[in-house]
């Protein structure tokens, strides 16, 4: 069994020196998923024509059927992505909108996704109402009277995080699509951070599309997503690049959009292999107890608040930055980025730093490779 910590590291290529407290934006596959992924590589170019013509289909159809046993769904109801921002593209611009409708997500929406919301309804004449979720969080009951407050009868889709992106606070998303349906609304789940991350029984959580990212926490090669759906909401989706099975179903028009490098795709199986070895439970324990453990005496040493109670996190926590940080510049996105890209040149820190509201915070990642020692790097900033 691999040891976690320092030993678990060389499972990876991350470079040393270097304290890599941000798994969560990129993720970081080992060398054993890259290696399975290089195979499926040497064997396409062994013969192009027959790999993509006579076995790929029965691959990815294998690969997309052990990921939907993973998140306890039908195979049929699973396709994948180049990423969540794809499969949510997917699902937004799919749906139709009129003037008066309504799309409701959050002031922690991921910006791409609220990109795209944005484009929906620049073209549509749809309004985005956005519930203000403000930090520190008490409790998930914060959460709900907030959609509460803004949810109504021109509500046409509710766009939930299943782990906010900037803070990794786990919304009660069950509860919230119950709300949304009785509303008579629609819902959409960005699960960019669940699988992996969560124990997932994603047909369990009432939404009518799911969408996941593998390479983060799943520890796939990047370029590997996925699109759920219940049956009832298959029949507006289509990929963003309409190929050859335009009409011929949810599966074939995902699973063919075009040539390209399939082997992120096919390289989940050995993901989940390797996350079967290592334990998924144990995976989980191990990175909330190091996560809100560093959380917590970073909070004390900068006398700043943490962005919600421990137990509603999973591998990823915020912390407001002290005021000596905050004086960086204003609370942007692009302060966010020069001082994350200050602390990595003069500390070697990865840290994600995220603007949110009117304050600067930091979103630290837990993964296997991480011991305690990295995060104290991060009192001295």
């Amino acid at each position: 069994m691999i040891e976690f910590g320092a030993a678990a590291r060389r499972q990876f290529l991350l470079e040393s020196g270097t304290a890599f407290l941000n798994h969560g934006s990129f993720g970081a596959a080992p060398r054993i998923v890259l290696e399975g992924a290089e195979r499926w590589r040497q064997r396409m170019e062994a013969n192009p024509d027959l790999f993509l013509r006579e076995i790929l289909p029965g691959a990815l159809r294998d690969a997309a059927g052990q990921l939907a046993q993973f998140i306890r769904a039908k195979p049929d109801d699973v396709v994948f992505v180049d990423n969540a921002t794809a499969g949510m593209n997917a699902v937004l611009r799919a749906l139709q909108f009129d003037a008066d409708d309504e799309i409701l997500a959050t002031t922690h929406t991921y910006g791409a996704v609220r990109q795209a919301i944005r484009y929906v309804c620049d073209r549509t004449g749809a309004r985005l109402v956005e519930a203000d979720v403000s930090l520190p969080v008490t409790g998930e009951n914060s959460l709900v009277t907030a959609f509460r407050a803004c949810a109504s009868s021109r509500t046409r889709l509710v766009v939930l995080d299943h782990i906010s992106s900037p803070t990794g606070l786990i919304f009660p998303v069950a509860e919230l699509a119950a709300l949304a349906r009785a509303q008579g609304a629609q819902v959409l789940i960005d699960g960019a951070h669940g699988p992996g991350q969560l124990d997932l029984d994603v047909p369990a959580l009432g939404a009518d599309w799911y969408v996941g990212n593998c390479h983060k926490w799943l520890f796939a090669p990047r370029g590997c997503g996925f699109l759920w759906s219940r049956d009832e909401a298959k029949r507006p989706l289509h990929p963003l690049a309409i190929s050859h099975d335009y009409g011929r179903g949810f599966t074939a028009e995902f699973d063919w959009t075009g040539t390209r490098d399939f082997s992120a795709w096919l390289a989940v199986v050995d993901a989940l292999r390797f996350v079967a070895e290592l334990g998924a439970e144990r995976v989980h324990a191990y990175n909330h107890e190091l996560v809100v453990t560093a959380a917590s005496s970073i909070a004390a040493a900068w006398q700043t608040p943490i962005d919600a109670p421990a137990a509603m996190h999973g591998s990823m926590i915020a912390i407001r930055l002290p005021p000596r940080l905050q004086d960086y510049g204003p609370p942007t996105r692009e302060t966010a980025r020069r001082l994350q890209s200050d602390i990595l040149a003069k500390q070697r820190i990865v840290v994600a730093i995220m603007a949110l509201g009117e304050a600067l915070w930091a979103r630290i990642s837990g993964q296997i490779y991480n011991t305690r020692e990295d995060y104290e790097k991060l009192l001295s900033i």
